[in-house]
């Protein structure tokens, strides 16, 4: 302590009355300090001998005590101004936060002038980022910008397959690209071009908030953004990409010319074919320079910069329909930005078609529908990879096909068609298409598939990934699937909910049977009159087994048993097996029959559950990119997932093995010498035919039908190679024979694992609960019976007239005899005055489970 604080105010330690000061002066204000209080030699106010007149010491806090008391929350620490020595102010902090002298809330809340700062702070700070970006900025020269390299891609072993470079490009100046063709892709892509700034904020903003809410990424919105994209950024779609765009644009616009930006942008620019620049892909669609393209074709050009891959009209019958749609707005475009005349639009009457694209040797055979699939697999994969950035190369791309099974599937169908075909004799063999693909079950890799004969043959389209094709019966494992995995509506177990059924469950398989619905009421068709559903075959079948149905493909049956499940749970389920795209609307009554249209590879994706026990891999064509090098992320094996019940799949085969043993597949591969299981389709207009196989380790699916090219539309089969009718069980059903005769290469193979006891029989209304169906599996696919029924004590190929027996009674389906007249109820009609003739298969009594 002090000389001054230790200062007694007594020196001489003589009595002073109880609150008087040792001199004899006023007494303390309040009272006598207590024990320990700090005490000073003179009061806070005048000092001694200034004329000041004495008042009342109080007692000082010194700094440290000041603290402790503010630190306490004491008012009178936080409220006094700082002081130095003798009683001076302390030192401003530089930044005052916390607030000085301040309390509550106001001691955190900065001031009006500290937020001002702030904001200067910031905006300065930005407005020199902006400088400095802006001044550093390069504006190379425009035969820099392109630097093209090879895309190297591999087989499954590792082996290269072929190399796709880009090569076809070369500059030309804006006086050697037609007006024509100038005005068509400003008016396509930028029509305000001529008068912008060259930054669309809006398009900026949209894409900033895309990519950082994950939405789907988008390109520059002007010519201007999307030249420097082009040429002076990488395709990486992200929010330091788009800065640096923002900022090279404002460079870009203020130095250089409009002219000048256009010609760089017709010059950088992917056109699909190989072709960089307008040079290039005039030279590559239409054989002349760009100083010649007229309106008709310029507008044709400028349809490519949206995507090539979607809007060269060579490729697929749907793009060729998406490229005339884009040429016809962009024809009216450039009327409206009066860049073409109307008369010079009406000579536009007829779509420019392209010559056909000649591929390099390299890319004969199968090479371009593999080299194609796995460049759409990887751009799905990873959005940044665009056609243009494919197009600059540099990639090496690691797929799943194996040669070996590549070669043997082209052989297979080349054989099949050398020894059936000849177009040059039959009018109904030419146009046969063809696709297939083969799937390993549990994995999902794609290892091998028939696109076509080749784009050396003028075919450019993968038939092998190409929908629109209608698969037929092949659909009905899935509607018993469904049944088996989540039950039928018409039946409730013991849980409350829709009963499991299994495949010995008996459903009526007459020709034009009536159709019920899960309620019991009949299902009415596009006439508004109850619906009859017709088999291939025809004939009266009786009730069967939904196994011997599927073993001949018996239509009824299962158009009842889509009522039964539910459209709605069928389509559920074929999507969980990983059919997307192509499903029509499962409302429709015939949905179980397979008028759905995806392609070879999902359908053989698909049936893998089955052969993988109840396990769905999405299917996959790549299993490594590298870029520069440097490997890409985001192309990991993708993950397998239960979508079956092991039992349900287990028992979905032993259903298919039946088939190929005994059923519509018997005779392409009964004598395949090892197990296999599958499945026939047949439209009923005969405009397809296919067959989806199996083992436990490859699932093929082909398909075929007849489409000329550059006319869309699916014609019919029947002629084809002589036969009336062609069926998934010929045609297709020999191709993969003759493919895995050659795959197996003598091996015996593995037998499908026993199937477990599942479910229970559910039968239809209306099947006999003790006779057997009308006639033998074999008799019912070779002969239509006679309406007759067999009693309860006759056997199944011997008849009885019901009209002698007197135990003979009419069975119903659902309350419809289908010879009645009289309109169906939706219970069974067991009237003794119903004189209507019982359909085949009718028993004794009419006691089966509805």
């Amino acid at each position: 302590m002090s000389e001054h604080r230790r200062r007694s105010p007594n020196p001489g330690g003589g009595e002073q009355p109880p609150g008087r000061r040792a001199d004899g002066g006023r007494p303390y204000a309040y009272g006598t300090p207590p024990e320990g209080a700090p005490s000073y030699d003179r009061p806070g106010g005048a000092r001694p001998g200034a004329g000041g007149r004495e008042t009342a010491r109080q007692p000082r806090l010194t700094r440290a005590e000041m603290r402790k008391q503010a630190q306490k929350g004491g008012k009178r620490g936080a409220a006094e101004p700082a002081t130095g020595r003798g009683g001076k102010p302390g030192m401003k902090r530089f930044i005052d936060y916390p607030r000085y002298g301040k309390s509550g809330v106001r001691r955190w809340l900065p001031s009006w002038k500290q937020l001002l700062t702030v904001f200067l702070i910031f905006f300065g700070g930005g407005v020199a980022a902006v400088g400095v970006a802006y001044a550093l900025t390069p504006v190379p020269d425009v035969k820099d910008l392109v630097h093209d390299q090879n895309n190297i891609y591999y087989w499954a072993d590792g082996q290269e397959m072929t190399r796709q470079g880009t090569t076809n490009r070369q500059v030309v100046k804006l006086g050697d690209i037609s007006k024509p063709a100038q005005n068509a892709v400003v008016a396509a892509e930028n029509e305000s071009f001529w008068n912008d700034t060259g930054i669309d904020p809006k398009g900026i903003a949209r894409a900033v908030y895309n990519m950082a809410t994950g939405g789907e990424t988008q390109g520059g919105s002007t010519i201007t953004q999307q030249y420097v994209k082009n040429a002076y950024l990488s395709q990486d779609q992200t929010l330091s990409r788009k800065a640096k765009e923002f900022f090279i644009t404002l460079k870009i616009n203020q130095s250089k010319g409009k002219e000048d930006i256009l010609e760089g942008y017709l010059n950088t620019s992917w056109f699909g074919r190989g072709a960089t620049g307008i040079q290039a892909a005039a030279q590559a669609y239409y054989g002349v320079d760009a100083s010649k393209i007229d309106a008709c074709q310029g507008a044709m050009l400028a349809g490519l910069l949206k995507g090539a891959g979607l809007y060269d009209p060579t490729l697929s019958p749907a793009n060729h329909a998406r490229a005339e749609d884009r040429w016809k707005w962009i024809l009216d475009r450039m009327v409206i930005t009066k860049t073409l005349t109307p008369e010079d639009r009406a000579k536009c009457g007829k779509f420019p078609e392209p010559t056909p694209q000649k591929a390099p040797a390299s890319m004969n055979g199968e090479i371009s529908y593999l080299v194609e699939m796995a460049n759409n697999f990887v751009q799905t994969k990873d959005k940044t990879i665009t056609d243009l950035v494919l197009g600059k190369g540099g990639f090496q791309i690691y797929t799943t096909f194996q040669r070996d099974k590549v070669d043997a599937l082209k052989k297979a169908v080349d054989d099949f068609q050398a020894a059936t075909l000849h177009p040059d004799k039959h009018e109904q063999d030419k146009f046969v298409q063809v696709g297939a693909a083969s799937v390993l079950p549990n994995d999902g890799a794609i290892v091998a598939i028939y696109g076509g004969p080749g784009v050396e043959n003028k075919h450019y389209t993968n038939n092998a990934d190409a929908g629109g094709i209608p698969v037929g019966s092949t659909f009905k494992p899935f509607v018993l699937a469904t049944a088996m995995q989540n039950g039928v509506l018409s039946q409730t177990g013991d849980d409350g909910k829709p009963k499991r059924i299994n495949a010995e469950s008996r459903y009526l398989a007459d020709n034009m049977a009536p159709i019920y619905k899960a309620d019991g009421s009949p299902a009415i068709g596009d006439d508004g009159k109850p619906y009859h559903q017709r088999n291939s075959g025809g004939g009266t079948k009786g009730f069967v087994t939904l196994k011997t149905a599927m073993q001949y493909s018996y239509n009824v049956p299962f158009v009842q048993l889509g009522q039964d499940v539910g459209g709605k749970n069928v389509e559920k389920m074929v999507k969980a097996l990983g059919l997307k795209a192509g499903l029509v609307d499962s409302s429709t009554l015939t949905y179980p029959l397979g008028t759905s249209t995806p392609s070879a590879i999902r359908m053989a994706s698909a049936y893998s559950v089955f052969a993988a026990r109840g396990q769905q891999t999405d299917p996959y064509s790549v299993v490594k990119v590298l870029k520069d090098g440097v490997e890409k992320p985001g192309f990991a094996k993708p993950q397998s997932k239960a979508v079956l019940d092991q039992a349900v799949a287990d028992n979905i085969t032993d259903v298919l093995e039946n088939v190929a043993k005994n059923g519509t597949g018997k005779a392409a591969t009964s004598s395949l010498g090892f197990p296999v299981a599958g499945k026939t389709g047949t439209t009923d207009a005969g405009t397809s035919a296919w067959w989806v196989g199996y083992t436990t380790k490859l699932v093929t699916s082909v398909g075929m039908w007849r489409e000329e090219p550059g006319k869309p539309g699916l014609l019919s089969l029947d002629g084809t190679a002589g036969k009336d009718e062609v069926h998934g069980g010929d045609f297709p059903a020999d191709i993969f024979a003759r493919y895995m005769r050659t795959v197996m290469n003598g091996q015996k193979g593995e037998p499908f694992p026993d199937p477990e006891p599942f479910g229970d029989q559910v039968d239809s209304s209306g099947a006999p609960s003790t006779a057997s169906p009308s006639a033998s599996a074999s008799e019912s696919a070779s002969t239509a019976p006679t309406t007759t029924a067999p009693s309860a004590t006759t056997s199944a190929s011997k008849s009885a007239d019901p009209t002698t027996s007197p135990t003979a009674t009419p069975s119903c389906f659902l309350g419809f005899c289908p010879t009645n007249t009289k309109k169906p109820t939706g219970k069974p009609d067991q009237s003794p005055t119903d004189t209507s003739t019982p359909s085949a298969g009718a028993a004794a009594n009419n006691t089966g489970a509805g």
